[in-house]
């Protein structure tokens, strides 16, 4: 992968200065994974051209666990893109490389380190997991001139379409120290991944990285997100930090309510795992996941072949980008992502794309909704989309008292209510009279003398005409 930073500034070689290279010398610097060559292909007093190339060894990226883990794809550690495009690799050379600049220091000509300079980066072959819009969501915001060109996956067979790899050309008058910065963290950001495991001190490398931007970017959520690998509390840490000047003050000394802690690994897979048999106890060839999160249904669905038609809807674009990451959408074969698809859309309006399909499921999705919406839930799945077969899965209230003896507790403070056995019954009956289904209610997890299991499982089957 090519990185080259030009500028026309008078004289152009402050350039030189600036980065701590020297343009008339070709230097190497050794990386963990390989090495960064860097060189000047144009020194005068008008241009001037940084070129940084990677060598990376991919060998040594199997060797030392850093690359790609290979659980979906076999041959994954060793046929992989991360030797020969600008990814997080590409960021660590800029902060090893050009370390001086990176931190706001020029030993010769420090008057330089706050002078904005017009500056053209060229970026080849840059990754980008959301196409050309993205690109632009992320550097437009900043100030950058963008021209982006887009690889086809083959020359010979231009039926495949395009691939996700791009060359990026950016334009902009600014100081080099933002400039790196800004390249530092957004290279990963656009491939939405990294070679390495990330914990608290990267949310520390974010913060210092993009102090004077990053609290401004319309998009930080989603670079925050997608930079710290969607962990969730690194995410909320960074949020929080970034910003903590918008919290209103009488928020700032609440005090934290935690939430109980109760055994949910082998009861989530357990749950997910009873689903999927149940969708699959009939011969379906279409199935619907309604609010499919982080598409951990979705996964389990795509092991089976007689499924042709596998569909996920959440509310939530930040939940689909994790499930695109966890299902590995765009490394899929193509036979395997044409039975994929992923939507955005809301579950308490009508939606076409959701109808026809043998079977659904609303996985702990009920019990996220007010009250009062879910009339316009059960009229949008169970009139409009009408799937054969619909499974739904909701906490049982009553089982909370196993690990709390709070009577108004609840699993997750997302949850607007929790019903009991008797009031999910009375839910589904009116279901199955109001829409022409049948239903029958099962217990999923361990069950507890006089409260029962701690998830309450309906199956719909609509009545044939």
């Amino acid at each position: 992968m090519l990185l080259t930073i030009t500028t026309r500034h008078m004289p152009a070689t402050d350039l030189g200065y600036l980065l701590h290279k020297h343009p008339a010398k070709i230097q190497d610097i050794e990386l963990s994974k390989g090495k960064a060559h860097i060189f000047y292909p144009v020194a005068t007093e008008q241009e001037c051209t940084c070129a940084m190339v990677l060598d990376i060894d991919p060998v040594g990226l199997v060797r030392t666990g850093d690359g790609p883990s290979g659980n979906q794809f076999a041959l994954e550690q060793y046929v992989n893109d991360r030797p020969y495009v600008a990814s997080s690799l590409m960021s660590n050379a800029i902060s090893k490389a050009f370390a001086s600049a990176l931190n706001g220091k020029c030993k010769d000509k420090p008057e330089l380190v706050e002078l904005p300079m017009p500056f053209e980066v060229k970026l080849s072959v840059l990754p980008v997991n959301g196409g050309e819009q993205m690109i632009h969501r992320m550097f437009a915001p900043l100030g950058y001139t963008i021209t982006a060109t887009q690889y086809t996956l083959d020359d010979k067979f231009p039926e495949w379409g395009n691939s996700r790899y791009f060359t990026v050309v950016l334009k902009h008058t600014v100081t080099l120290q933002a400039l790196l910065t800004h390249l530092y963290i957004l290279i990963p950001v656009l491939d939405n991944d990294k070679h390495y495991w990330v914990n608290k001190e990267e949310v520390e490398k974010l913060l210092v990285k993009g102090k004077g931007w990053l609290d401004k970017h319309p998009e930080r959520e989603l670079i925050s997100r997608r930079y710290l690998r969607h962990q969730k509390s690194l995410m909320n840490d960074a949020m929080a930090m970034l910003m903590k000047d918008d919290i209103p003050e009488e928020l700032v000394e609440a005090e934290l309510i935690p939430e109980p802690e109760i055994p949910t690994p082998k009861l989530h897979d357990s749950r997910l795992q009873q689903v999927c048999d149940e969708l699959l106890s009939t011969p379906i060839k279409s199935v619907l996941d309604l609010g499919c999160g982080e598409g951990k249904l979705l996964k389990l669905l795509m092991a089976y072949p007689q499924l042709t038609h596998i569909t996920g809807m959440d509310v939530s674009s930040r939940m689909l980008e994790v499930a695109y990451r966890r299902l590995k959408y765009y490394q899929l074969p193509d036979n395997q992502r044409k039975r994929l698809r992923l939507i955005l859309g809301s579950l308490v309006y009508r939606d076409r794309r959701t109808e026809g399909f043998d079977a659904a499921a609303l996985v702990e999705v009920i019990e996220h909704l007010d009250k009062e919406r879910l009339k316009a839930l059960g009229k949008t799945v169970f009139e409009y989309a009408k799937p054969g077969k619909v499974v739904v899965t909701t906490p049982n209230k009553e089982w909370n008292i196993t690990f709390t003896e709070d009577d108004s507790a609840m699993r997750h403070s997302d949850h607007r209510f929790e019903w009991t056995r008797a009031e999910f019954s009375t839910w589904c009956e009116k279901i199955s009279t109001t829409y022409g289904y049948t239903y029958v209610i099962k217990a999923i997890g361990e069950e507890a003398e006089k409260v029962g299991a701690p998830t309450q499982m309906a199956v719909f089957t609509v009545i044939k005409n």
